[in-house]
Protein backbone atom coordinates (compact mmCIF):
# COMPACT_ATOMS: atom_id res chain seq x y z
CA UNK A 1 0.00 0.00 0.00
CA UNK A 2 1.25 3.79 -1.28
CA UNK A 3 1.81 5.28 2.23
CA UNK A 4 0.34 8.66 0.83
CA UNK A 5 -2.88 6.85 0.02
CA UNK A 6 -3.26 6.00 3.74
CA UNK A 7 -5.87 7.09 5.30
CA UNK A 8 -4.80 9.26 8.58
CA UNK A 9 -6.70 6.37 10.68
CA UNK A 10 -4.44 3.56 9.02
CA UNK A 11 -1.89 5.87 9.80
CA UNK A 12 -2.10 6.50 13.23
CA UNK A 13 -2.83 2.56 13.96
CA UNK A 14 0.49 1.83 11.86
CA UNK A 15 2.29 4.33 14.30
CA UNK A 16 0.65 3.03 17.68
CA UNK A 17 1.28 -0.69 16.63
CA UNK A 18 4.92 0.41 16.10
CA UNK A 19 5.32 -0.27 12.92
CA UNK A 20 5.76 3.46 11.36
CA UNK A 21 8.42 5.62 13.26
CA UNK A 22 9.34 7.92 10.45
CA UNK A 23 8.71 11.68 9.00
CA UNK A 24 5.25 11.89 7.71
CA UNK A 25 6.42 14.28 4.28
CA UNK A 26 4.51 13.26 1.43
CA UNK A 27 2.51 10.61 4.10
CA UNK A 28 -1.78 10.96 4.16
CA UNK A 29 -1.85 13.77 1.47
CA UNK A 30 -4.41 16.08 1.32
CA UNK A 31 -4.91 16.12 5.32
CA UNK A 32 -3.79 18.21 8.38
CA UNK A 33 -0.93 17.51 9.55
CA UNK A 34 -0.10 19.03 13.06
CA UNK A 35 3.34 19.64 15.45
CA UNK A 36 2.19 18.94 19.14
CA UNK A 37 3.58 20.76 22.31
CA UNK A 38 2.21 19.40 25.59
CA UNK A 39 2.61 21.19 29.07
CA UNK A 40 1.81 21.56 32.57
CA UNK A 41 -1.83 23.63 32.41
CA UNK A 42 -0.58 26.50 34.84
CA UNK A 43 1.70 27.53 31.79
CA UNK A 44 -1.36 26.63 28.67
CA UNK A 45 -2.36 30.39 28.93
CA UNK A 46 1.27 31.73 28.35
CA UNK A 47 2.06 29.05 25.68
CA UNK A 48 -1.19 29.78 24.00
CA UNK A 49 -0.75 34.00 24.22
CA UNK A 50 3.06 33.42 22.44
CA UNK A 51 1.23 31.22 19.75
CA UNK A 52 -1.45 33.73 19.09
CA UNK A 53 1.17 36.75 19.10
CA UNK A 54 3.20 34.70 16.48
CA UNK A 55 0.44 33.04 13.91
CA UNK A 56 2.32 32.49 11.20
CA UNK A 57 5.20 30.14 12.56
CA UNK A 58 2.55 28.84 15.48
CA UNK A 59 -0.79 28.44 13.94
CA UNK A 60 -3.00 27.30 16.80
CA UNK A 61 -5.36 24.21 15.40
CA UNK A 62 -6.52 22.60 18.70
CA UNK A 63 -6.13 22.83 22.60
CA UNK A 64 -7.21 19.50 24.23
CA UNK A 65 -8.82 20.02 27.64
CA UNK A 66 -5.92 18.94 30.44
CA UNK A 67 -5.29 15.04 30.75
CA UNK A 68 -7.52 14.70 27.81
CA UNK A 69 -5.62 12.30 24.93
CA UNK A 70 -8.05 12.36 21.98
CA UNK A 71 -8.08 15.10 19.32
CA UNK A 72 -11.25 16.35 17.88
CA UNK A 73 -9.88 16.50 14.73
CA UNK A 74 -9.25 12.99 14.83
CA UNK A 75 -11.59 10.97 16.55
CA UNK A 76 -10.46 8.18 18.06
CA UNK A 77 -7.01 8.87 18.28
CA UNK A 78 -4.57 8.86 21.15
CA UNK A 79 -2.23 11.36 21.92
CA UNK A 80 -0.04 9.67 23.86
CA UNK A 81 0.64 6.74 21.44
CA UNK A 82 -0.60 7.97 17.76
CA UNK A 83 3.22 10.56 16.79
CA UNK A 84 5.61 8.98 15.09
CA UNK A 85 8.28 10.36 17.42
CA UNK A 86 8.35 12.19 20.56
CA UNK A 87 11.03 14.42 22.39
CA UNK A 88 10.70 14.54 26.17
CA UNK A 89 12.78 17.36 28.16
CA UNK A 90 12.77 16.57 31.24
CA UNK A 91 12.90 19.02 34.29
CA UNK A 92 15.90 19.99 34.96
CA UNK A 93 17.82 18.05 32.30
CA UNK A 94 19.62 20.11 29.70
CA UNK A 95 19.36 17.20 27.07
CA UNK A 96 15.84 15.62 25.70
CA UNK A 97 15.67 11.95 24.73
CA UNK A 98 13.42 10.40 22.02
CA UNK A 99 10.84 8.01 22.26
CA UNK A 100 7.78 6.38 20.19
CA UNK A 101 5.36 6.75 23.46
CA UNK A 102 5.04 8.80 25.89
CA UNK A 103 2.22 6.95 28.13
CA UNK A 104 4.61 6.85 31.32
CA UNK A 105 5.27 10.26 31.03
CA UNK A 106 1.41 11.76 30.57
CA UNK A 107 -0.56 13.14 33.39
CA UNK A 108 -3.87 14.69 34.08
CA UNK A 109 -2.49 17.82 33.95
CA UNK A 110 -1.09 18.39 30.55
CA UNK A 111 -2.70 20.57 27.79
CA UNK A 112 -1.93 19.34 24.24
CA UNK A 113 -1.66 22.37 21.61
CA UNK A 114 -1.91 20.84 17.75
CA UNK A 115 0.07 23.66 15.64
CA UNK A 116 -0.52 23.67 11.93
CA UNK A 117 2.16 22.17 9.73
CA UNK A 118 3.62 22.91 6.23
CA UNK A 119 3.48 19.16 5.45
CA UNK A 120 0.09 19.71 5.16
CA UNK A 121 -0.05 21.67 1.88
CA UNK A 122 2.67 19.49 0.21
CA UNK A 123 0.17 17.31 -1.51
CA UNK A 124 -1.43 20.73 -2.97
CA UNK A 125 1.65 22.19 -4.32
CA UNK A 126 2.15 19.24 -5.83
CA UNK A 127 -1.28 18.33 -7.30
CA UNK A 128 -0.53 22.22 -8.92
CA UNK A 129 2.45 21.71 -10.11
CA UNK A 130 5.14 22.64 -8.24
CA UNK A 131 7.86 20.48 -6.97
CA UNK A 132 8.87 19.52 -3.49
CA UNK A 133 12.01 18.50 -3.64
CA UNK A 134 12.01 16.72 -0.15
CA UNK A 135 9.26 14.15 -1.28
CA UNK A 136 11.11 13.55 -4.46
CA UNK A 137 14.77 12.68 -2.68
CA UNK A 138 12.45 10.70 -0.07
CA UNK A 139 13.36 12.96 2.56
CA UNK A 140 12.53 14.96 6.32
CA UNK A 141 12.46 18.83 5.19
CA UNK A 142 15.07 21.30 5.86
CA UNK A 143 14.77 23.53 9.06
CA UNK A 144 16.45 26.36 10.01
CA UNK A 145 16.61 28.55 13.20
CA UNK A 146 16.58 32.69 11.91
CA UNK A 147 17.63 35.60 13.50
CA UNK A 148 13.71 36.39 12.87
CA UNK A 149 12.71 37.46 16.67
CA UNK A 150 8.87 35.96 17.53
CA UNK A 151 7.09 38.23 19.98
CA UNK A 152 7.63 37.04 23.24
CA UNK A 153 4.92 35.77 26.55
CA UNK A 154 5.78 34.96 29.87
CA UNK A 155 8.38 32.15 30.09
CA UNK A 156 8.51 31.87 26.03
CA UNK A 157 10.58 33.24 23.65
CA UNK A 158 12.32 32.58 20.42
CA UNK A 159 13.87 33.09 16.96
CA UNK A 160 11.86 32.06 14.15
CA UNK A 161 11.99 28.46 12.74
CA UNK A 162 11.59 28.09 8.78
CA UNK A 163 11.17 25.50 6.64
CA UNK A 164 13.47 24.92 2.71
CA UNK A 165 11.98 24.18 -0.63
CA UNK A 166 13.75 24.72 -3.50
CA UNK A 167 11.35 26.05 -6.21
CA UNK A 168 11.62 26.57 -9.74
CA UNK A 169 12.34 30.06 -9.91
CA UNK A 170 9.16 30.83 -12.69
CA UNK A 171 6.44 28.64 -9.57
CA UNK A 172 7.44 30.80 -6.58
CA UNK A 173 4.58 32.97 -7.10
CA UNK A 174 2.33 30.01 -8.23
CA UNK A 175 3.28 28.11 -4.99
CA UNK A 176 2.42 31.21 -2.82
CA UNK A 177 -0.55 32.01 -4.19
CA UNK A 178 -1.28 27.79 -3.43
CA UNK A 179 -0.69 28.72 0.38
CA UNK A 180 -1.78 32.22 0.92
CA UNK A 181 -5.65 30.51 2.00
CA UNK A 182 -3.72 27.49 3.82
CA UNK A 183 -3.35 29.62 7.38
CA UNK A 184 -4.20 27.13 9.66
CA UNK A 185 -0.66 25.32 7.89
CA UNK A 186 1.26 28.80 8.04
CA UNK A 187 0.23 30.22 4.63
CA UNK A 188 2.35 31.92 1.86
CA UNK A 189 6.12 31.57 2.51
CA UNK A 190 8.14 34.60 3.72
CA UNK A 191 9.38 37.27 1.22
CA UNK A 192 12.97 36.68 2.22
CA UNK A 193 14.63 34.36 -0.22
CA UNK A 194 18.21 35.61 0.85
CA UNK A 195 19.05 32.18 3.40
CA UNK A 196 22.08 34.97 4.57
CA UNK A 197 19.37 37.66 5.03
CA UNK A 198 17.56 35.08 7.31
CA UNK A 199 20.90 34.64 9.54
CA UNK A 200 20.86 30.64 7.35
CA UNK A 201 24.87 30.07 6.81
CA UNK A 202 25.01 26.98 5.05
CA UNK A 203 21.40 25.84 2.84
CA UNK A 204 23.34 22.19 3.37
CA UNK A 205 23.44 22.21 6.96
CA UNK A 206 19.78 22.14 8.55
CA UNK A 207 19.33 22.71 11.97
CA UNK A 208 16.32 19.79 11.69
CA UNK A 209 15.53 17.68 9.16
CA UNK A 210 17.85 16.69 6.60
CA UNK A 211 19.92 18.48 3.44
CA UNK A 212 17.36 18.89 0.45
CA UNK A 213 19.50 19.04 -2.65
CA UNK A 214 18.43 21.88 -5.62
CA UNK A 215 17.63 21.57 -8.59
CA UNK A 216 18.99 23.58 -11.94
CA UNK A 217 16.63 26.82 -11.65
CA UNK A 218 15.49 26.29 -8.02
CA UNK A 219 15.35 28.88 -5.61
CA UNK A 220 15.32 29.34 -2.23
CA UNK A 221 11.52 29.43 -0.93
CA UNK A 222 11.07 29.29 3.08
CA UNK A 223 8.11 28.97 5.03
CA UNK A 224 7.67 29.80 9.02
CA UNK A 225 7.47 26.35 11.05
CA UNK A 226 6.08 24.90 13.70
CA UNK A 227 9.26 24.09 15.25
CA UNK A 228 9.40 27.09 16.30
CA UNK A 229 7.23 25.97 19.22
CA UNK A 230 9.96 23.46 20.19
CA UNK A 231 12.39 26.54 20.04
CA UNK A 232 9.85 28.57 22.64
CA UNK A 233 9.59 25.29 25.27
CA UNK A 234 13.32 24.96 25.13
CA UNK A 235 13.75 28.37 26.16
CA UNK A 236 11.37 27.92 28.97
CA UNK A 237 12.76 24.95 30.51
CA UNK A 238 16.05 26.83 31.08
CA UNK A 239 14.37 28.49 33.96
CA UNK A 240 14.71 26.67 37.44
CA UNK A 241 11.78 24.79 38.20
CA UNK A 242 9.96 24.27 34.85
CA UNK A 243 8.11 21.20 34.56
CA UNK A 244 8.01 18.05 32.20
CA UNK A 245 7.62 19.18 28.02
CA UNK A 246 6.69 17.21 25.08
CA UNK A 247 6.67 17.63 21.63
CA UNK A 248 6.95 15.55 18.46
CA UNK A 249 10.36 15.14 16.89
CA UNK A 250 10.61 17.48 14.16
CA UNK A 251 9.41 16.16 10.90
CA UNK A 252 7.24 13.59 13.12
CA UNK A 253 3.54 15.10 12.71
CA UNK A 254 0.32 14.18 14.29
CA UNK A 255 -1.92 13.23 11.17
CA UNK A 256 -5.37 14.52 11.62
CA UNK A 257 -8.93 13.49 9.75
CA UNK A 258 -9.29 17.02 8.71
CA UNK A 259 -8.69 18.96 5.26
CA UNK A 260 -9.63 22.02 6.69
CA UNK A 261 -6.57 24.15 5.70
CA UNK A 262 -7.68 28.04 6.28
CA UNK A 263 -10.33 27.94 9.13
CA UNK A 264 -7.33 29.50 11.55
Amino acid sequence: MEKKCLEPKELRQMIRNGQWSNPTSGICGGYVQANVVILDKRYAKEFEEFCNLNPAPCPIIEIFKAGCKESKLAPGSDIVTDVPKYRIFESGKEDFKEETSIEKYFNEDMVTFLIGCSFSFEDRLIQGGVPVRNIEQKKNVSMFRTKKECKSSGHFSCNMVVTYRPIPHTLVEKAKQITIECKAVHGPPLDEQDPNALGIKDINCPDFGEPVKAETGDVPVFWPCGVTCIEAVTSARKLQGFPLVITHSPGHMFVTDSKEFGYK
